[in-house]
């Protein structure tokens, strides 16, 4: 994303006070200008006009970035961390994103009610195994026609990518930035055997952009 976007975009996490904490200001920019991730969910989701599920939320900059491209759909993110959804919550109502609600949501316990289309970024490591195998099933009952589910996770290949990047979850974790260790990388065989056999239409696309990590993104779409 181009420096003045990212920055625009970023400057809605700025604290109120001038003195106050820019850890997620200097995060946000740093991460929108860095990562393609955002750009790449919005060209999977660009044209699609069913209300949007973002598991894991974080901060809420996915629906900043929508926006931002042009793309506006009724849109809930879900996190289990809730200082993280109090401050997406505050960003977005700065900025009028009057169409983005948050909830705190633990999705190792459970995966809320929804009907369209879905994304989950960088969260499924997290996830233990069997729940994160109900997770996937759950999130391929919800779409409807047209509408698609976008993933962005590390998977277990083997690849020096693959152990950097769960060195760095682990860091995050240390570091409080994440609540939850990684848990399972998906194994990218299995998983889009998975989508597969559901009937879906699956293209897996590498993310790396500048980033040592071993991510990609994963689309998956239920013909109209």
């Amino acid at each position: 994303m181009a420096h003045g976007q990212a920055d625009r975009i970023a400057r809605a996490y700025l604290p109120e006070h001038p003195l106050g904490n820019r850890w997620d200001y200097y995060y946000s920019r740093a991460k929108l200008g860095s990562d393609p991730l955002y750009p790449g969910v919005s060209a999977a989701l660009r044209g699609t006009r069913a209300p949007l599920l973002d598991l894991g939320c974080g901060l809420g900059l996915l629906a900043h970035t929508l926006l931002a491209d042009g793309i506006r759909l009724p849109y809930r993110g879900v996190d289990s961390d809730a200082a993280k959804i109090r401050r997406a919550t505050r960003a977005a109502a700065r900025v009028g994103l009057d169409h983005a609600v948050f909830e705190t949501v633990d999705l190792s316990q459970r995966v809320p009610e929804h009907r369209g289309s879905v994304v989950i970024l960088d969260v499924l490591q997290f996830i233990p195994y069997p729940a994160q195998a109900r997770a996937i099933d759950a999130m391929i009952a919800m779409l409807t026609p047209g509408a698609r589910l976008v993933i962005r996770t590390g998977l277990d290949d083997g690849t020096g990518r693959a152990r950097i990047t769960r060195a760095v979850d682990l860091f995050s974790r240390a570091l409080g930035w994440m609540n939850a260790m990684p848990r399972y990388y998906p194994n990218g065989e299995a998983l889009r055997a998975r989508l597969r056999e559901a009937g879906l239409e699956v293209e897996f696309t590498p993310l790396f952009g500048r980033t040592p990590f071993n991510n990609w993104r994963i689309v998956a779409a239920r013909a109209e």
